[in-house]
C-alpha cells in the first residue's frame, strides 16, 4: 500500500510540475518585445522583394527593360521590389488590363495582367488566375530571357 502511495504521490506531482511549466511557458519563454519587432520587420523585408521566381539575371533584364521604356529609376540589382513593380504596373495599365492602384504590390490583379501579357507573347497557356502557380513564373522566366 505505502509503494502505491509513493508511486501516486510521484505522478501527481511530475503532472503538477509540467502543467505548471506549461502555462507559465508562454509569458517565460516569449522573445523581448525588440527581438519580436525584429522578426517582424525581417518577415517585412523579405516580402518587399518578388522576383517570381527569375534569376537575379533574369531580374535585372526586366529593370533595364522597365528603367528604358517605364520609368524605373531605382537600383538595377536583379530585386525586383516596391518600385520595379510600380514601373511593371504602368506597364500593366497601359496595356494589360491592369485597374488598380500603382502601389508596387504583387497582388492577384498585378498577376492577371501579367498573365495576359505572357500569354500574348506566347510565353503561358495557362488560366488567368492572378495566381503565380508554376506556369506563371515559368513565362514570366521565358519572357524576361528574351529582354
Amino acid at each position: 500500500m505505502r509503494t502505491l502511495t509513493k508511486a501516486l504521490v510521484s505522478v501527481t506531482t511530475a503532472v503538477g510540475i509540467a502543467a505548471g511549466g506549461l502555462a507559465t511557458a508562454g509569458t517565460a519563454m516569449a522573445a523581448p518585445a525588440s527581438v519580436q519587432q525584429q522578426a517582424v520587420t525581417g518577415e517585412v523585408g523579405a516580402l518587399a522583394v518578388n522576383n517570381l521566381g527569375l534569376s537575379l539575371a533574369q531580374a535585372k533584364n526586366v529593370q533595364r527593360f522597365l528603367a528604358l521604356h517605364w520609368d524605373y529609376n531605382d537600383e538595377i540589382d536583379g530585386y525586383l521590389g516596391e518600385n520595379s513593380w510600380k514601373a511593371f504596373q504602368r506597364l500593366l495599365t497601359k496595356h494589360w488590363g491592369y485597374t488598380d492602384k500603382i502601389d508596387g504590390i504583387v497582388g492577384p490583379n498585378t498577376i492577371k495582367a501579367l498573365q495576359r501579357l505572357l500569354r500574348a507573347n506566347g510565353d503561358y497557356s495557362g488560366a488567368i488566375d492572378g495566381l503565380a502557380g508554376d506556369g506563371t513564373r515559368a513565362g514570366f522566366k521565358l519572357w524576361a530571357d528574351r529582354l
